[in-house]
């Protein structure tokens, strides 16, 4: 039994001008100590999978659909059953450290509170427990730390206060949602090495959502490509890297900057993400596409299984078509 299946999972919001479905029937799965990033344009769904599972979602948000912890359902659940899930089996690391953090308590006893909350432990044993946590994520002079508030600490060391909170009761399953965003490329490479440690040392999955195609190919097993709430492209981070077979996929990989496009002018993706209120009839990516054919116009495309596992949902994507991939 995988930790996590999430099955047709369905995220809409009720606006003044109508319903907008911003995730659209996802399937996946998440074994323990694996990684599956998820990936796509600011827009295409990724952090509001994420609020779904974790029970976050804005007051005008529902969900549909099942997604299964330990076998168990965890959408709709009351606040009290949530409350007994998160931080203690799912935890959820997010965008932005400064505004996550409370900036009027320490650190320490934003820390604290997490253990006597869901542990119950005492104020001291809560204390040394979190001196050793910000010990496992490098961060140094940890007991000094603790009597510092957020504004004290660089965006890198908040981050990692942000990464001991969230592994604090040890869950078996880790969220983290562009824990990387605004940090320079060398906290980038830090911050990844930390998440790798840490899922070897305390087998944690974990589900990174992020746009970032050099994130993934560091610490992702598996890869989920979502674009106007949908699946466009699932497989392994070899496959996707490698072998991508989906135009929006080879579209991201193409607009990646190497050492071999210097001096050249980068490929794009042209146009904007579609209207979440007035999809076009059929592919949600056709008017973006260079290969759009009028099947694309006129059907959704259905996300089928194709070479031991993978899926896509694409008309034109064939093994005749299938890109070389990008050499990270």
């Amino acid at each position: 039994m995988s930790l996590l299946e999430v099955n047709d999972l369905r995220v809409t919001f009720s606006t003044p001008d109508g319903d907008v479905t911003a995730v659209n029937n996802l399937n996946f799965s998440l074994e323990a100590g694996q990684t599956l990033g998820i990936v796509g344009e600011s827009g295409s769904g990724k952090s509001q999978t994420a609020f779904s599972l974790m029970g976050l979602l804005a007051k005008n948000g529902r969900t549909g659909g099942e997604a299964l912890f330990e076998g168990k359902q965890i959408l709709n659940l009351s606040e009290k059953d949530l409350n007994s899930i998160r931080a203690e089996k799912i935890s959820m690391i997010f965008q932005d450290p400064m505004t996550s953090l409370n900036p009027y308590m320490k650190v320490g006893t934003q820390l604290m509170e997490v253990l006597m909350l869901h542990k119950g432990m005492g104020k001291e044993e809560a204390f040394g427990a979190s001196v050793r946590m910000l010990d496992a994520v490098k961060m140094p002079e940890a007991r000094k730390r603790m009597d510092m508030y957020p504004h004290e600490f660089s965006g890198g060391m908040r981050q990692r206060v942000m990464i001991a909170m969230a592994l604090l009761c040890r869950p078996k399953l880790l969220i983290a949602d562009e824990p990387t965003t605004a940090l320079d490329v060398t906290v980038q490479a830090q911050i990844m090495e930390l998440l790798n440690d840490l899922k070897r040392d305390f087998n944690t999955a974990i589900i990174m959502i992020t746009h970032d195609l050099g994130v993934v190919a560091g610490i992702c097993d598996k890869v989920l490509v979502m674009y106007a709430g949908q699946t466009m492209e699932y497989g392994t981070t070899d496959e996707i890297f490698y072998k991508p077979s989906h135009p929006y996929t080879i579209g991201l990989l193409e607009s990646i900057p190497t050492l071999k496009t210097e001096g050249e002018v980068l490929p794009t993706i042209q146009g904007n993400p579609p209207n979440l209120l007035n999809l076009p009839a059929g592919c949600p990516f056709q008017e973006r596409c260079s290969h759009v054919m009028d099947s694309c116009r006129e059907h959704i495309p259905k996300l089928k299984n194709f070479e031991n596992g993978r899926r896509r949902a694409c008309f034109w994507a064939a093994s005749e078509h299938t890109a070389e991939g990008a050499s990270l």
